[in-house]
């Protein structure tokens, strides 16, 4: 099982989005059966199998062992990854291209970024699979706390500064064997413990 998996494909993402299924593949952190998910969940042992079905169809959900019970089988399933992220790639008609309208002080600008992070390393996370490689990433996450909004500004710029400075100096356009990386950097105000949900 993955930490995180990115589901890239539509009919993949219109599957995990259903609630009965999501609660599926919440109750699926640890190996269960239909049965034993139906006691859980409270429906009827063929009505989660038929959600079963559907989820592993996707790639959602994976066998992990088939027990026998008397003259049943019983088929312990278990999600593939903890958590999932939809890509915008599942929408590639609509989805976001920050080369639309780049606007470094615009948070739907940021958002479109963002949708392109998650469909960029969810494309590289499933070739690395196929290749059985890992992708070389790095990323920061941390939190400061400004004391104006001229500081926020001040911080914004000189950060700007900093990041153009090391890509002057570490960018090589003529390196034979080089590979170009993106770098995405965003600032924007935390989101207070509660509130991720929309219920804070």
């Amino acid at each position: 099982m993955f930490p995180v998996a990115v589901i890239e494909d539509a009919a993949a993402a219109e599957v995990s989005l259903d609630p009965v299924r999501a609660r599926l593949l919440a109750e699926l952190a640890q190996p269960a059966s239909a049965t034993m998910l139906a006691a859980r969940v409270d429906l009827p042992r063929q009505k989660v199998n038929y959600h079963l079905r559907a989820l592993e169809k996707h790639g959602l959900v994976e066998l992990v062992e088939e027990r026998r019970k008397g003259n049943v089988t019983e088929r312990m399933m278990r999600a593939t990854a903890a958590s999932y992220v939809i890509s915008p790639s599942a929408l590639a008609a609509v989805q976001p291209d920050p080369a639309q309208s780049p606007d470094r002080l615009s948070a739907r600008w940021l958002l479109a970024v963002a949708g392109r992070l998650v469909r960029d390393v969810g494309i590289l996370i499933t070739g690395a699979a196929k290749a059985k490689k890992r992708v070389a990433t790095f990323a920061l996450d941390g939190e400061v706390r400004f004391a104006s909004a001229a500081d926020r500004a001040a911080f914004a710029e000189e950060l700007a500064t900093a990041v153009t400075a090391l890509v002057g100096k570490y960018h090589d356009e003529k390196a034979e064997n080089g590979r170009a990386h993106r770098v995405v950097l965003a600032v924007h105000p935390s989101v207070p413990m509660g509130e991720e949900d929309g219920r804070g």
